[in-house]
């Protein structure tokens, strides 16, 4: 039989563990809305101050520089043409106060000629999250599309490892 402290000890764990895995699950997923609304500031307080976003296409340093992308002429031009980030399902990892979260992402732009959206990007990602402050932040997004190259498939298939 196991003795009581044990079992308590045991069960703490595992809600720890599914606690983090749901604050997570809701820095992920406070992303799409915050860039797709355009807030800046939303953006900022899901990344760490000295974070990195890499991207295939440019590689942001510092949560300065993510944030202000959000301003920029292109990000606002998505924003007002008609845009949606989304991630699907993210798988998570945890490890005391540092994590693994692996998903994909898709970009939908509206059509303005048709008014209907198409899928402009879809991309594998690998974030890199720790506890700082009690709070889960983002510490480094790797995003790379999904154009068949090895470097994606291998994103993607670190969720297991």
């Amino acid at each position: 039989m196991t003795d009581t402290a044990e079992l308590v000890a045991s069960l703490l764990e595992r809600v720890q563990l599914l606690e983090d895995k749901a604050a997570i699950q809701e820095v992920l997923t406070a992303y799409g809305p915050a860039v797709d609304a355009g807030d800046a500031d939303a953006v900022a307080e899901l990344w760490a101050e000295d974070a990195v976003y890499d991207i295939d296409i440019r590689v942001m340093r510092g949560r300065d520089e993510i944030t202000e992308m959000v301003r920029t002429r292109p990000h606002q031009d998505y924003i007002s043409e008609g845009c949606g980030h989304l991630l699907d399902p993210v798988h998570i990892r945890v490890d005391g106060d540092t994590a693994a979260a692996t998903c994909h992402s898709l970009l939908l732009r509206r059509n303005v000629d048709s008014d209907s959206f198409r899928v402009w990007r879809v991309t594998a990602n690998r974030f890199d999250l720790a506890r700082i402050d009690g709070k889960w932040k983002i510490k480094r997004r790797t995003a790379r599309v999904l154009d068949g190259s090895a470097e994606a498939r291998e994103l993607l298939a670190r969720a297991s490892r």
